[in-house]
């Protein structure tokens, strides 16, 4: 079982402990999610989905309005920065006091999160790679960041992801990513192994049966497989039909150390993390 130990993030000025892990519930502004159940397109379904993602228990919001599923169409920076206001301005009307991620690789679009709308984490899926301004940017801004591995981009991950060995350079990925971080004076870094993007579903369970080893880095670890293709290809159905497999890969996760679960199925993760801590408790286990 993996230790317990105390990860902090400061998150506009107030420290989360990230041994406790956390809910991150996903707000998709985009009318491209893969996931269709999740788009939120019209202020109406906004504003129910906010409310969903924090009556359920979620401790973070993520918002995102570039859709980064494979073949994902490509937009600019514009628009996604109005699909963003738009989800951002509805989020500060009814939950003012809601800790909010922006998912997205462009260090524009971060720097105008942060400083418009008090966004408090910036979720970059290229980890620097499609905005050589990203770390910079982050640096600046004194927030923290969660940095994914991915191979290639949105567009083209899936064509042929190949690894001479997979653990070994995604680790080095994160080790050479962290160091630039570091060297600019980055402190809340959070690391997100990026499963489904640029891996095979081999290589998405290979990641996850060795999650526990990144510990290595003494950072927190983000897991995002919340009704994907590892899951729902896998078992020859849906992403309608994957909350189950979704659950179960969740609470192996979190029994390998995740700190943090992005999910769309929020009420599931936080009986997760519930039952999971409420073991990890109990002297005989």
């Amino acid at each position: 079982m993996i230790a317990k130990t105390p990860t902090y993030i400061n998150v506009n000025g107030r420290l989360i402990d990230l041994s406790q892990p956390q809910v991150m519930g996903i707000l998709n502004v985009t009318p491209d999610s893969f996931y269709a159940g999740s788009r939120s397109e019209t202020e109406k379904d906004i504003v129910r989905r906010i409310a969903q993602i924090t009556d359920e228990g979620a401790s973070i919001i993520d918002t995102g309005a570039y859709s980064s599923r494979p073949n994902a169409e490509h937009i600019s920076s514009e628009e996604e920065m109005r699909r963003l206001r738009t989800g951002l301005e509805l989020i500060r009307k009814h939950q003012p006091e809601a800790v909010v991620s922006v998912d997205t690789f462009r260090a524009d679009v971060a720097k105008m999160c942060v400083e418009e709308y008090n966004v408090a984490i910036i979720n970059d899926i290229s980890a620097g790679n499609m905005d050589e301004q990203m770390f910079a940017t982050v640096a600046r801004l004194g927030i923290p960041y969660i940095i994914m591995h991915m191979q290639g981009t949105p567009q083209d991950m899936q064509c042929h992801p190949h690894y001479d060995n997979l653990l070994k350079e995604v680790f080095y990925y994160f080790s050479e990513k962290v160091q630039k971080l570091r060297d600019l004076g980055v402190k809340d870094i959070i690391l997100d192994p990026g499963f489904g993007f640029g891996k095979t579903i081999e290589h998405n369970y290979e990641l996850m049966n060795h999650l526990e080893e990144f510990k290595l880095f003494e950072l927190p670890v983000l897991v995002g497989i919340s009704r994907k293709s590892m899951i729902y290809k896998f078992l020859g159905s849906t992403p309608e039909e994957a909350l189950n497999g979704t659950t179960v890969l969740n609470t192996i996760a979190l029994l390998k150390g995740a700190n943090i679960l992005r999910v769309h199925d929020v009420k599931a993760a936080v009986e997760a993390v519930k039952m999971v801590e409420k073991m990890k408790s109990c002297k005989a286990f």
